[in-house]
Formats: C-alpha cells, structure tokens, sequence
C-alpha cells in the first residue's frame, strides 16, 4: 500500500469513528422526554403572549400616555407575527426544526429584556414587534414539531397539544401575570425575568432533541411571502376560514380589549381581575379541547360555534348592564367553544398534510388566525376614539358572533356530506 492509500484509508477509517461517535452521542432525550419538554416550551411561548396584557393598564397609570396605544401595542404584535409566518412559516420544512425554534427561542429571550428594561410605552412596541417576530416562526414550526415528535399511536395528541398549548398558555400568563400585578411589588422584573429563563430552558430543550425532518432544498425560495397549502388539504381549510376568524377575533376581544373594558365599562382597576377576564376564555378553552379529544371532531365543532354564538351574547349583555358575574359567564361560554373549535379543526386538518409539508399548512392555519386575531382589535382601538368604548366592545361582539354563526353553517353543511 502506497503512502497516500495508506493516507486516504487512515482518513476514512477516522471520518467512520467521528460518525459514529456522533451517533453515539445523539439527542441526549428520550422521545417522550422530547416531546414533553417541546410541548413546555411551546406553552412558554404562549405564556409570553398573554403576560403583557394585565401590565398594560399598569404602563398606561404610570407613564401617562393615551389608551390608543394600548391597542397599537397590542396590535403590532399581530401584525410582525403575520409577516413572519409569511416570510419563514415553512423555512423549518427545509432547514429542520431545530434550528428555526432555537433562533425564535432566542429572539423571544431578546423581547423579555427589552421589556424587562422599558422605559415607555415605545420600547413596549419594540419588545411586541420583536416577541411577534419570535413567535412567527415558532408557531407553525412547534406545532409541527408536536405532532411529528408524538409517540406513534398518538399522532392526534401532538396535534391536540399543539392547538391547546397556545390558548393554556395565554391563560396561564394572564392570570399569573394578574397575581403578580396585585401581590408582589416589582411584576414586571418577576415575570419577565422568569419568562427568559423559561426560554433559555426551552433552548436546552431543542438542542437536545431530535430533528424531524430531513432537510431539502429550497430554503431560500420558501422565503418569498406567499400562503401555500397543500392540495390535500384546501377544501378543509377553505371551510375552516369562519371558525378560524370567530375564535381568534374571540381571543382578541379578551386578551386586547377586556382589561380596558374593566376599566372604562365597569370603573375597576384590578390587576386580580385584569388576569382573569384574560384568561376565562383561553383557559376555559384549552380544557375543553382536551377534554373533547376523542369526540367526533366535525360534531364538535359545530357545537362550539354554537356556544361563542351563545357566550358572547351573554357578555355583550353583561357588557350594557355593567353586570361583571354575565360578563365573565359570557366569556366561560364562549372560551369553551373557542378551544373546543379550533382544536378539533386542527384534529382534521392535520393528518391531511405530509411532513414535509406540515408546517406550511399550519403557518396557513396561523396566518388567518392571527389576522383575525389582530387587525379587528387595531380597527376596534381606532373606533374607541370615535364611538367609545362600550359601543365598540358590543359592535366586536357582534361581528364574532356572525362569523360564528357562518362556521356553524358551513361546518353543519359539510357534516351532511
């Protein structure tokens, strides 16, 4: 054997060992380990989102600027959320997984400092844009993730997850978010604080992991904003679009407006009550979806429909009377049909796309979630100033349960096919 054989065998010999030292070495979690740890920090994700709501009033009593941008704040958020999806909702079906949550992960790290350190109402808008840009890419990519990451027999579980991790979340942020406000004397340092080390934790999580999807070409061009569904998939999501838009304009009714209703409607200024009316409906809403896991996903739906219609006449009324106990009824009732709905529409949904594919039906899934999630309640912070709060909050109320009641239609119609 020549010199250079020699040279060229040696140099296979140790590219096989450092192959199959990186075998070894692996993601060091088990799958389930994976699993759960991903579905924690997805949940972390969603925390962020509703924890800002009950220290928006507390910004707007110590720096004194105008209610109108409490929505802007609010609204900003939707709106580089939006652009995110279009732009990388599926660069993770090309690159893999991993790395899209690892650099949203760390980017939502970055939007806990800047509003751990704000020091007005602009940097607030900063640390939203840069918290909706993080999110962005980590919805559609975490939601992927769960279901291919889910233990083999129970593929609809990653997908249940994955719909009702962000709704608990919001909840839980809220509400703790709400406790704080009203209990301990620094909130803002304890919960963006705790959030960042939740995301750091999340990090860890990804990187030892497993990767889903073997990558592909073509990352670059799935970059150029565009909405691509898979074939197998249109007709169901172009049926799902009403219940997308009654659940998620729902959830920005609650999480945008209901802390100024509390306080222009019913004169209270509880961060206590702030968190709860927060965090009734998405609460509410990620046990139902839970709980209703194993019913007909079609049959569910259209009872879900029924109850935001129902839950949120309840609330418009308590609204009008200044009634609080029909309020909060109204927004049970309605949180119920909000969680339930939307996780059996992603229980049908996703098994209709591939892999590969998944996570660009789930950035379309999101795109018009968050559209009507954030553009009503920007409209509806432009027409406080015009018509007031009250008729605004009852004008919002009527246009969800419409939108409801067109989901129920059509869902109805398809369940007779």
């Amino acid at each position: 054997m020549t010199a250079a054989q020699e040279s060229l065998a040696t140099g296979g010999m140790m590219a096989v060992r450092t192959t199959e030292r990186s075998a070894r070495r692996g993601p060091r979690l088990r799958p389930t380990a994976a699993f759960a740890g991903t579905a924690l920090a997805f949940v972390a994700v969603a925390l962020a989102v509703g924890a800002p709501s009950p220290l928006f009033v507390l910004y707007e009593q110590e720096w004194g600027f105008q209610p109108w941008l409490l929505t802007v704040a609010f609204a900003i958020y939707a709106v580089t959320l939006l652009i995110t999806l279009l732009v990388a909702g599926s660069l993770s079906d090309h690159i893999g997984r991993r790395p899209v949550l690892i650099g949203a992960l760390a980017l939502q790290v970055v939007a806990m400092l800047v509003f751990l350190f704000a020091p007005d109402i602009g940097w607030i808008v900063g640390a939203r844009a840069v918290q909706g840009v993080a999110t962005g890419a980590a919805m559609s990519t975490f939601t992927a993730a769960l279901v291919e990451l889910a233990p083999e027999r129970q593929k609809k579980l990653g997908a249940t997850i994955g719909s009702t991790a962000p709704v608990g979340g919001i909840a839980i942020g809220a509400f703790l978010t709400g406790l704080a406000v009203q209990f301990v004397p620094q909130p803002t340092t304890l919960v963006f604080v705790t959030l960042a080390v939740l995301f750091a934790a999340g990090i860890l999580v990804v990187v030892g992991s497993p990767e889903t999807v073997t990558r592909r070409p073509g990352a670059v061009r799935s970059l150029i904003p565009r909405v691509l569904i898979p074939r197998e998939a249109r007709s169901e999501f172009a049926g799902a679009i009403p219940l997308f838009l009654a659940t998620w304009m729902l959830a920005g009714l609650f999480i945008g407006l209901s802390p100024s209703i509390l306080h222009g409607v019913f004169h209270l200024d509880s961060g206590l009550l702030n968190g709860a009316i927060v965090a009734v409906p998405p609460a509410v809403g990620a046990v139902a979806g839970l709980l209703l896991t194993r019913a007909p996903a079609r049959r569910t739906v259209v009872w879900a429909m029924a109850a935001i219609v129902a839950g949120v006449a309840i609330a418009a009324v308590g609204m009008a009377t200044a009634a609080l106990p029909l309020l909060f009824a109204g927004a049970t009732v309605a949180g119920g049909g909000f969680g339930a709905g939307f996780s059996a529409m992603l229980r049908m949904l996703a098994p209709l796309a591939p892999n590969d594919q998944r996570a660009e039906l789930f950035a379309g899934i999101f795109l018009v979630s968050y559209l009507a999630y954030g553009v009503p309640a920007l409209v509806a912070g432009e027409l406080i100033g015009w018509i007031g709060l009250l008729p605004t909050a009852l004008g919002y109320s009527a246009a969800i349960a419409a939108a409801a009641i067109v989901a129920l239609v059509v869902q109805a119609l398809r369940s007779r096919r």
